[in-house]
C-alpha cells in the first residue's frame, strides 16, 4: 500500500496551492505548524525554522515567522509587527482574539486596474472588536482597508472634512458638534494600542488576507485555548489564477467578457487543523434566502470543525443573528429599547461564555 504524501498550502501574491513540503522539513511537528513555503531559497528557510523550532534563538515559532519575505504591504505590516503578536498572549491566561472584518478583492489583471469586490463594509468586525477589549481580550483586527475601525462608529464617512474646521491661515480645529464623539474615538483607540490591547494588521485581495490569516494562526497557535478566532470577514469565493490573467488593463473595446474563476480553497478548515488546532473558532455564514440559512450554517459546522457558526441573513444581520452549535441554535437580537444597541454586544458576550465554558473543558464543544 503506497503511503499518501503529506501536503500543505502554499499562498502567495498570485496563487493558492496544495504542495509538498521540501524532504528536509517533512515531518509531522512541522507541518502541524502549517509551514508554507515562500520566497527565500529552501535551505536558508530550513535554518530558520530549525533555529524556531529547535529551540535556537527567536523561541518556538519565531524564526518560523521569519522566514516569509514579503512583497505585499499588509504583508510587511504584519512581519514588522509580529512580535506584538506573538507578545498578545504573553499574560498568564491571556486570551487573544483575531477578528477578520471587511471584504475581501480578487484582482482582474496582473497589473490590476479591475477587480471583483463585495458589499461588506466592517460594521460587524469593528464593533465587535470593542467589545472583545471590553470583555478583557487583546484582539488581533484583520481588516480590509477603507472598512469601519473600532471607536469610530459616531464619526461620519469622511471625518477629515466634517469633522474639522480650518479657524486661520495656520490652525485647524474639530468642529464643535463633533468634539465629543472625536475626542471618545481618538482617546478609547490610543488607549486600547499604548496597553496592548489592539493590534490593527490591513490587507485588501484575497491573496493578502489568505497569507496573513495563517501567519497570524500559526503565531497563535502556541497559546492553545486562549486563542480565539472570529472570522467575520467576507471572503471570496472564486479568484482568477495568475496565469489566466491579462497582464494589462483588460479592453472594452474587446466585446464582452468571458473569464473563468477558479474556486478557492477553503482554508476553515485548515486552521482548525493545522495552523491552530486548540484555538476556538467562529465563523460565519450569510444567505439572502432565510429557508437555507440555518441548513447551510449546520453544513459548515460540521464541514470545516467550527465550534460556532453565526448565522446571518442579509435583509435582518444587524437586528438579529442566529448561533449554530452542535447541539443548539441561539437566537440572539438587538434590544430595541436601548437607544445605540448593536446586535454585537450581546452577540460577543455569548462567545466569551462559550469560550469560558471551552477552557474548562475543551473536549465539550
Amino acid at each position: 500500500m503506497v503511503a499518501k504524501k503529506a501536503t500543505t498550502w502554499r499562498i502567495t501574491n498570485t496563487e493558492i496551492t496544495q504542495v509538498s513540503p521540501p524532504r528536509l522539513l517533512r515531518r509531522e511537528r512541522d507541518l502541524k505548524k502549517g509551514i508554507l513555503w515562500s520566497w527565500r531559497p529552501v535551505a536558508e528557510a530550513a535554518r530558520s525554522v530549525e533555529n524556531g523550532i529547535d529551540g535556537g534563538g527567536g523561541g518556538e515559532g519565531g524564526a518560523l515567522i521569519s522566514m516569509w519575505e514579503w512583497s505585499l504591504e499588509g504583508s510587511a505590516i504584519f512581519c514588522q509587527n509580529r512580535k506584538r503578536v506573538r507578545e498578545r498572549g504573553n499574560g498568564r491566561g491571556r486570551r487573544v482574539v483575531c477578528v477578520t472584518s471587511g471584504g475581501t478583492t480578487v484582482p482582474l489583471e496582473q497589473r490590476c486596474v479591475r477587480y471583483i469586490d463585495n458589499f461588506s463594509s466592517g460594521h460587524r468586525g469593528a464593533a465587535s472588536t470593542e467589545n472583545f477589549i471590553k470583555a478583557g481580550y487583546a484582539v488581533i483586527f484583520l481588516y480590509r482597508r477603507g472598512t469601519y475601525q473600532p471607536y469610530c462608529k459616531s464619526i461620519p464617512e469622511d471625518p477629515l472634512v466634517e469633522c474639522f474646521e480650518v479657524t486661520d491661515e495656520s490652525n485647524i480645529q474639530v468642529r464643535q458638534s463633533y468634539s465629543e464623539a472625536v475626542k471618545k474615538a481618538i482617546t478609547e483607540h490610543h488607549a486600547a494600542v499604548a496597553e496592548g490591547h489592539l493590534l490593527k494588521l490591513p490587507f485588501t485581495t484575497i491573496f493578502e488576507y489568505l497569507q496573513m490569516l495563517q501567519m497570524i494562526g500559526v503565531s497563535m497557535s502556541r497559546l492553545g485555548t486562549n486563542a480565539m478566532f472570529y472570522l467575520a470577514a467576507a471572503v471570496s469565493d472564486f479568484y482568477v489564477p495568475w496565469k489566466s490573467m491579462a497582464e494589462h488593463k483588460i479592453q472594452s473595446a474587446s466585446g464582452p467578457l468571458d473569464m473563468r474563476l477558479v474556486q478557492v480553497p477553503k482554508m476553515l478548515s485548515v486552521l482548525r487543523k493545522d495552523w491552530a488546532p486548540m484555538a476556538f473558532c467562529i465563523s460565519f455564514k450569510l444567505e439572502t434566502d432565510a429557508k437555507i440559512l440555518l441548513e447551510k450554517a449546520d453544513m459548515a459546522l460540521k464541514k470545516n470543525k467550527m465550534h460556532m457558526v453565526v448565522a446571518n441573513e442579509l435583509s435582518n444581520r444587524k437586528e438579529e443573528v442566529v448561533v449554530v452549535t452542535a447541539n443548539e441554535k441561539i437566537s440572539v437580537r438587538r434590544d430595541k429599547t436601548q437607544v445605540g444597541d448593536d446586535v454585537e454586544n450581546h452577540l460577543i458576550r455569548l462567545l466569551v461564555e462559550r469560550h469560558s465554558a471551552y477552557l474548562q473543558n475543551p473536549d465539550h464543544l
